[in-house]
């Protein structure tokens, strides 16, 4: 595969499309409002449970501002919400450039467009793993796939996209907003990038911890 490598991009990028899946939905009731006031004009991808609660928040301007996942990428959720977000139309939107001219032209093809902002947190798995007799099965089960993969794809792509993994960041995010006209900086977008990838960092350790600590025994009595 070839490498790409950029010499072109915008410091300031304007927020116009925003994908949320969070598990953690404190802060939402502000930030959410707060970005609307930003940019009217603001779509915002969902699934699941945030999707809900975004409807909740959004009230009557929800059906202008608010799009599940599932109509934008023309797939269902699987059963269980196993498979969310896990789309080509997700991450080109996540992936593509601004001034690279193929990337453009995916995102015409598909009727894709270029997500902005990333706003996402992990399933529990430290909070799981810490219960008393927790299963290798009960923990499997709350191992976050869609969710890290977002992660990555949008702090990889921070000349582009910010990747938000932190509700103690949402005024920050805003104050820089208003303050730039609805516009997010490089600055920024790199900051939260470096968050973002030590957040997967921890989070992906924690999971090779717990793994690492079972004797075969203990995953072959889930299943027996």
């Amino acid at each position: 595969m070839a490498m790409n490598i950029v010499d072109k991009i915008d410091h300031l990028v304007t927020l116009q499309h925003v994908l949320m899946s969070v598990s953690d939905k404190s802060g939402l009731d502000t930030f959410v409002p707060e970005l609307m006031a930003v940019n009217p004009d603001l779509k915002i991808f969902s699934t699941g449970g945030t999707f809900s609660r975004l409807k909740e928040i959004l009230g009557a301007s929800a059906d202008a501002h608010l799009i599940r996942v599932s109509e934008y990428t023309g797939q269902p959720e699987t059963q269980g919400g196993l498979v969310k977000t896990l789309d080509f139309k997700i991450y080109l939107g996540l992936l593509a450039e601004t001034y690279n001219e193929a990337h453009q032209g995916d995102l015409s093809r598909t009727g894709s467009v270029p997500i902005d902002m990333v706003v996402v947190n992990l399933y529990p798995f430290r909070e799981t793993i810490s219960k008393p007799d927790v299963t290798v099965e009960q923990a499997r089960g709350n191992i976050d796939i869609g969710g890290p993969c977002m992660i990555r794809a949008s702090a990889k792509n921070f000349i582009r996209v910010a990747p938000v993994v932190d509700p103690a960041d949402y005024t920050m995010i805003i104050a820089e907003l208003k303050a730039n006209n609805g516009d997010l900086s490089l600055n920024l977008r790199y900051r939260l990038a470096q968050k973002a990838f030590d957040h997967t960092a921890v989070y992906d350790r924690t999971i090779a911890e717990f793994l690492s600590d079972k004797a075969f025994t203990d995953v072959e009595s889930c299943y027996n």
